[in-house]
């Protein structure tokens, strides 16, 4: 039955060390890839949404995160209030502001 199956023979692997730095290089560039396309824009958007929150003053056309569009009638810390309609005003918290909107967009307020 030997003349089917050939005998395994052992053979002895070469004993080589592999570099404890190329194990974990794979691991390395993964991180750096995932910072310069995940974590670096998400930081430099959140910078930039700081400064234009920080920035709002009287008379800025906004919209918030729920689409509401309005202009801001007054500004405290962390609250604003904001004109949508005529006799309307809303509160709005700060960091709920999407965008701010080029001065004359709304029109009728």
């Amino acid at each position: 039955m030997s003349f089917f199956i050939s005998d395994a023979i052992a053979q002895a692997a070469p004993a080589t060390q592999s570099d404890p730095l190329m194990s974990f290089l794979p691991l390395v560039i993964l991180f750096v890839v995932f910072y310069f396309l995940l974590i670096r824009p998400q930081q430099k958007k959140a910078k930039e949404h700081k400064t234009m929150v920080q920035n709002l003053s009287k008379g800025d056309e906004i919209v918030t995160q729920g689409g509401i569009l309005g202009k801001v009638t007054d500004v405290s810390e962390n609250i604003l209030t904001c004109k949508i309609a005529d006799n309307v005003e809303v509160k709005v918290q700060s960091h709920a502001v999407a965008t701010v909107l080029p001065k004359g967009t709304i029109k009728n307020l």
